[in-house]
């Protein structure tokens, strides 16, 4: 198409319109695709934004633009986007329309998870498109509010085979980080020929041929500029170029050329220009209502021509005009137009923007506009607006004469700035709370703020002395906060680990003991303060002095009422408190509710870690098809939400398949960060499971120097029951018995003290290995007994190859087939390749035959694909497995499709022929 056919605004745009061409085209084929027109100013993005809603004949147009003075109004954006859409609200699952509904305001309801209404936009759209393929334009997306460039964001990430697409125009220097990484257009300055036919375009009479092109040059064809800056300019005036050393300058002299339009206006035509520019909606309604309470009248319309458009919405030729109008206005001016649209907006339908209006009004101290925006934080805050909770605090604390209550507005908005996920905004405003009037327990607060921003930031080394120090500060104000922040010092400790800088977990655990709680500390809920109690006298004391205190915890956590948010928050630490007992029954019920509480409140945040707890469960019961979903689960949302996650649970799962140079390559390629954070606790983890690796495979002194390293620290609770284990059996088949006594006596303690079947039935196996005869054979039948009666069916498979490896040494070698079959069978089904081909060779020993196993169905699938496969298996509908996954219902139809094909079946029903059951209990078979 050439140049002329695309009509003068197109000019030199054929790559650039051929693009979109095909991008319609993709989305007409059912597939989805996401762009981002980047350039600067002027160069023709909103031009190009045109051309595509022009060209999606027989789709479905969704549009939404920026605004710079709307940037703090909650979900702003993303309510122009669905507004046409908002009837199929019911479409949705219950929780992502009870979301999407808070964030619009339309229902009452707690603060939705900003990610859940991320999906809840992903399921509207996808929803749409099922009728008509969707074309979403967004101009200007460097200026949209913080909640919907994050849930927008999210939905180009999470498209894959819905028929939508979404296009952004951004400029060059925009700071919208939420979309790097997204497929990008750049949009440069017309080519030299169409940048002097465009000038041409407006230039009346000769220039000079140099003239010209030192023009041409200054504006590196930037089409706005190529047709604004010569207006009004005679030959002469333009001899001498424009003087425009670099981009910056280049949009402040376009924006100065449109201040030049607006002197020769009347006063009344400028004013009327300044409601326009000064109202982000663009509703006529309301920018007429303020201009007749400051005497315009609809006649000062007319002399505005070609600057603004005063139709179903009031609409500026560009944006640049917008903020020449608004910036060239004297302060006087903007303060009055200001206080005419707060007058102007309904105080019942639109309390918030007619709040920000008065706040722009206001010139001085005062505060009733500063209560207001208090009370308009609250109900940002209760949508889900996180960040316009923080700055519309921000401007109260600015707005508050007295000092006292200006540094509570202040501390209240670093506190939203941080659970907005805006850490450096909120140390500055807490610095600056810190230097107002607060008294003892507000600086308290601000200490244990600054220590939960560190810890959010980074759960390594940083945050463990600071809690610890926020909680010794907070005793004698606020015991309750101060307990709840000692269990938070905790789990920063376990953390952190052995790379902790001060506050590691027995300094914790001896700061809570001699703490004076005193008998009027109100202690709730129950289940907390003993978990708090429990966990300091097991680092100081022992397992023994702690075990009835921490049964007692999980008791509580097990059968007496906590709210969901308590819950979650100290959930991860009693379930770690049931492995290190090993109390299965409790780790399992405790995990299991853990992430569906996490899923159902939308905690985005601790739902990774509630899955790889989860996950634990399953690499124990055996059923690691079910521990990889969970890991693929746990990436799926570390994507979604950009936060980070070492994949502890990766490595484990390559680890106990036996597959070394997978878990090698995952440990390198995150052991810098991981060190540098200071996640001791992934340390350990992958210790831990190097040891599991090379036990596995035979290699005993790796595995003892791996499982000894992972011994280092005696405070990690989790895998003390477990790392003992490795290195008793590691050192016997090492021939280095000496170094097993230790690790016995540790485990030993446990097991004594918790009690249960797979803590002693892990004992007697290890005890097995250093004793002879008959006491062994006792203590190997002993094991197997107890530990078939628990859900921990690794542990009862290995119970039964050592048992058969000790049995063949013995020269029983039917006795050992036995076993040995049985630990064969188990590693097997479980797809533990390295212990099971370390049984298998044990088997050749005994004069056996035996074929190696492949379980060929599940490795023709992709860990999505088989998780979603196992999600279908278990009844969930297409839209729940969407819900789960953070992908639309269309992408699950579009991975069981290729589910189907790998596994030659053609319908849900037959996946429980072709996918192997998941385990409950661990018996032998």
């Amino acid at each position: 198409m050439s140049s002329r056919a695309l009509g003068p605004r197109l000019r030199g745009r054929r790559n650039e319109c051929a693009a979109l061409d095909r991008l319609v085209e993709n989305v007409r084929a059912g597939q989805s695709r996401v762009l981002v027109l980047r350039g600067e100013a002027g160069v023709g993005k909103t031009a190009l934004l045109e051309y595509l809603q022009g060209r999606a004949s027989g789709c479905r147009i969704a549009r939404a633009a920026g605004v710079e003075s709307e940037m703090e109004l909650p979900f702003a954006g993303l309510h122009q986007l669905c507004a046409p859409m908002l009837h199929r609200l019911g479409h949705l699952p219950g929780p992502q329309s009870d979301a999407l509904g808070a964030a619009f305001g339309l229902r009452e309801g707690d603060a939705p998870d900003r990610f859940l209404v991320g999906l809840a936009v992903l399921s509207l759209l996808s929803d749409v498109a099922e009728e008509y393929p969707l074309v979403c334009v967004v101009d200007d997306a460097q200026w949209l509010d913080r909640a919907s460039a994050q849930a927008l964001a999210f939905v180009t990430r999470r498209l894959v085979a819905e028929s939508v697409a979404v296009v952004f125009a951004v400029r060059e220097s925009g700071d919208e980080q939420d979309l790097t990484s997204l497929p990008e257009l750049l949009i440069h300055g017309l080519a030299d020929p169409d940048a002097r036919a465009l000038l041409a375009s407006v230039i009346t009479g000769p220039l000079d041929e140099r003239v010209r092109d030192r023009i041409v040059a200054e504006t590196r064809g930037n089409p706005l500029a190529l047709l604004e800056l010569p207006r009004g300019l005679t030959p002469a005036e333009l001899a001498g170029g424009f003087g425009l050393p670099d981009a910056p300058a280049l949009l402040g002299r376009i924006e100065e050329s449109f201040g030049r339009r607006l002197t020769p206006l009347p006063s009344a035509t400028r004013l009327l220009l300044l409601v326009a520019a000064a109202e982000p909606v663009g509703d006529p309604v309301l920018v007429w209502r303020a201009a007749e309470r400051l005497g315009v009248g609809v006649e000062a319309a007319g002399a505005a021509a070609g600057l603004v458009e005063f139709g179903g919405r009031v609409r500026f030729r560009h944006p640049l005009v917008r903020s020449a109008v608004y910036r060239s206005a004297p302060a006087e001016a903007r303060h009055r137009v200001h206080q005419a649209l707060a007058e102007a907006t309904d105080p019942g339908l639109d309390p918030d923007r007619r709040a920000w209006h008065r706040a722009h009004a206001t010139a001085a101290l005062d505060e009733d506009v500063a209560a207001e925006l208090e009370r308009s934080a609250g109900r940002a805050q209760a949508r889900g607006g996180l960040a316009a909770a923080a700055a519309f605090l921000q401007r109260a604390a600015e707005l508050t004469p007295e000092p006292t209550r200006r540094a509570r507005r202040t501390l209240a908005a670093a506190r939203s700035k941080h659970q907005a996920g805006a850490p450096d905004t909120a140390l500055d405003l807490l610095a600056m709370a810190e230097a107002g009037p607060l008294d003892n327990l507000q600086r308290a607060r601000a200490e244990l703020l600054r220590a939960q921003v560190t810890f959010a930031v980074n759960r390594g080394r940083d945050a463990p002395p600071l809690l610890l120090a926020a909680a010794k500060r907070l005793e004698p104000l606020d015991a309750t906060l101060a307990r709840e922040t000692y269990l938070d010092a905790f789990s920063a400790a376990l953390f952190a680990g052995r790379l902790a800088r001060g506050g590691g977990v027995r300094e914790v655990a001896e700061a809570v003991l001699a703490a004076d709680w005193g008998d009027s500390t109100r202690r709730s809920p129950l289940a907390c303060d003993l978990l708090l109690d429990g966990l300091a006298v097991l680092t100081t004391q022992g397992y023994a002095a702690a075990a009835t205190t921490l049964k007692r915890a999980l008791r509580a956590f097990r059968d007496e009422p906590m709210s969901d948010e308590d819950t979650l928050r100290w959930l991860w630490l009693a379930c770690r408190i049931a492995r290190a007992l090993g109390d299965d029954a409790s780790w399992d019920e405790l995990t299991d509710r853990q992430v569906q509480l996490a899923r159902k409140a939308g905690a985005l945040s601790l739902l990774p870690i509630a899955l790889i707890e989860r996950f634990g469960v399953q690499l124990f019961v055996g059923d690691l098809d079910a521990a990889a979903s969970l890991v693929a689960e746990a990436e799926a949302v570390v994507e979604a939400t950009g936060s980070q996650l070492a994949p502890q649970g990766a490595i484990a799962l390559a680890a106990w398949r036996g597959r070394e140079a997978e878990a090698s390559a995952l440990i390198q390629a995150s052991r810098q960060d991981v060190e540098r954070r200071g996640e001791g606790l992934w340390l350990i983890a992958t210790e831990w499971a190097s040891a599991v690796l090379f036990n596995g495979l035979g290699r005993y002194e790796e595995a003892l120097a791996a499982a000894e390293q992972a011994a280092e620290d005696p405070h990690e609770l989790g895998l003390s029951t477990w790392v003992p284990t490795e290195i008793i059996e590691a050192a016997v088949r090492s021939g280095d018995r000496e170094r097993a006594a230790g690790p016995l006596r540790r485990l030993q303690e446990i097991s004594r003290a918790s009690g249960t079947d797979w803590a002693l039935g892990v004992e007697a196996r290890s005890r097995a290995l250093l004793s002879e005869g008959e006491a062994a054979e006792r203590l190997y039948l002993e094991a197997i007994e107890r530990l078939g009666r628990t859900r921990i069916r690794v542990a009862l498979a290995r119970a039964h190859l050592l048992y058969g490896e000790w049995l063949r040494r013995q020269h029983q070698r039917v006795d050992a087939r036995e076993q040995l079959r049985i630990a064969y069978q188990l590693y097997s089904s479980m797809g533990m390749e390295g212990f099971a081909e370390r049984a298998r060779r044990e088997l050749l020993a005994t004069g056996e035959t035996v074929r190696k196993r492949s379980v060929t169905t599940r490795g023709e699938l992709t860990a999505q694909e088989m998780q979603i496969a196992r999600l279908a298996k278990n009844g969930l509908s297409n839209p729940e497995i969407g819900a789960r996954l953070f992908i639309s219902a269309r992408t699950v139809q579009y991975h069981l499709g290729k589910v189907f094909t790998k596994l030659a079946i053609s319908s849900r029903g037959q996946l429980d022929r072709v996918l192997p059951s998941e385990p409950t209990t661990a018996q032998a078979e």
